[in-house]
């Protein structure tokens, strides 16, 4: 078994509560929402990813045979509530807002309905795959937005904290707009496209670089890509005119070159002059080596001629926001709303529906969050959480990885140009989201009541 398939892959305490509601008889519906509290001070926006793993985890769960005998001999839990967890399942509804919607600070973005005892239980690993996805989700976005047309890949399994974080941040940084990735695996799995060139081994392990070149090329001679730093840029871009004969003779197609250290922007200039002036117009430069959206928005700045770039470590642990403060609050049990009053923590209380208003032109305008009964704030305003789940079991299948990019797309293509920048969110105008007066006046009720 797969640890990520595990029922065991959650906190104590979710269990602990579980077996004390199941003490108590304690089964009635309780409506808990994800949220994020509060955007990371590098964020104007984010982008709601992971939706699909979400679904899997809530439509698989169940405890293995082992998984119950372990439980038993913890010590831990009640005879009775072991041959209860037998037959636990989720079976409850949620509603969430499609992979690729852009979303802000308290804006719920998966809402479930549920049995408290299974509503509860889910907590940890739903904010797991959703934190995660959407953080990545987020970082890759704004690459997009700060190098429009360019080719992005996904360079940073080796330097992701662990397997599925590596895997699940090549799936979400396609969805937000990656052309596609260097793990394999995400390939097999999820259909994205995989990029792969070469190491600076490769070239170090032949004698010379010029068969280095050759030999790579005879091995995959479709769409080569050769790596030309290993010792010298501009002379290694020199070889590379001088064996195109040879290469268009053996029927190599020569893609591009790539650049992965020194003066990115410098280099770029000098190695495009060298092919251009070789016959070598169409092969392109790619470049990578520690990069990020800052360092791809300065060398676009500098009019470097780079096509393509291969982000890695800036990427797989969104290296300047590696955090959401991403939660999952009770908001409504057995019919009566609730409201966490924590300092610094209150919530929103009862189930809400997110609304977006656009202006004439189809720019994101404003958002409301309201009471889920709530009327529509305005005309032709979008409801943003959509029923996706009803009885513990998915209403239609997760759409195909390239309907949620297109989404994404068109998700972020809405945004308007104070969003869009690369500023720390407090340097820029923030993203209104409205609270309706329905909802603060229940919130102000529920303060009045005594606890």
């Amino acid at each position: 078994m797969n640890p990520d398939d595990s029922a065991l892959l959650t906190d104590l305490y979710e269990l602990t509560m579980l077996q004390a509601y199941h003490d108590e008889g304690l089964h009635d519906t309780a409506v808990f929402e994800l949220f994020v509290r509060r955007l990371p001070e590098q964020r104007r926006f984010l982008l709601c990813a992971g939706l699909e793993q979400a679904l899997d985890y809530l439509e698989n769960l169940h405890f293995t045979a082992a998984e119950l005998d372990w439980l038993s001999a913890s010590g831990r839990f009640k005879p009775g509530f072991i041959d209860w967890l037998a037959g636990f399942r989720f079976t409850g509804t949620v509603h969430a807002m499609p992979e690729g919607t852009v979303f802000f600070a308290n804006e719920p973005v998966l809402r479930v309905e549920a049995p408290i005892g299974e509503a509860q239980f889910v907590e940890s690993r739903l904010l797991n795959l959703i934190n995660l996805s959407s953080m990545i989700a987020s970082k890759a976005a704004r690459c997009v937005l700060a190098a429009p047309e360019r080719m992005l890949v996904d360079f940073g399994l080796r330097r992701a904290h662990g397997a599925e974080a590596g895997l699940l941040a090549a799936r979400a940084s396609h969805l937000a707009g990656f052309a596609g990735t260097a793990t394999v695996l995400a390939g097999q799995r999820f259909g994205i496209p995989v990029f792969g060139t070469m190491a600076h081994s490769y070239i170090e392990a032949h004698a010379r670089e010029a068969d280095a070149f050759l030999r790579f090329a005879a091995s995959q001679p479709d769409k080569v890509t050769l790596l030309i730093d290993t010792y010298d840029t501009e002379a290694a871009a020199r070889r590379v005119v001088a064996l195109a004969p040879e290469l268009q003779q053996r029927g190599v197609k020569l893609a591009s070159v790539r650049i992965d250290s020194g003066d990115l922007a410098a280099h770029a200039r000098a190695v495009r002059a060298i092919l251009d002036a070789g016959g070598l117009e169409g092969v392109r430069i790619f470049a990578s080596g520690d990069l990020d959206e800052y360092r791809i928005a300065a060398l676009l700045g500098e009019d470097a001629p780079i096509d393509g770039f291969g982000i890695g470590t800036h990427l797989t642990t969104s290296a300047d926001a590696p955090t959401l403060d991403a939660v999952y609050k009770l908001q409504r049990y057995a019919g009566i709303p609730r409201r966490k009053r924590s300092e610094g923590k209150a919530t929103w209380p009862d189930a809400k529906q997110v609304w977006r208003e656009h202006d004439d032109d189809g720019c994101l305008l404003r958002d409301h969050v309201t009471l889920a009964g709530e009327a529509p704030p305005a005309p032709g305003a979008q409801a943003l959480l959509q029923m996706v789940m009803r009885a513990g079991r998915r209403l239609e299948p997760s759409p195909p990885l390239a309907t949620l990019r297109a989404g994404a797309a068109d998700s972020l293509a809405r945004l308007p140009p104070a969003l869009r920048g690369l500023d720390p969110a407090g340097a820029g105008e923030a993203h209104p989201v409205m609270i309706s007066a329905g909802l603060r006046a229940l919130a102000e009720r529920l303060d009045r009541e005594p606890h």
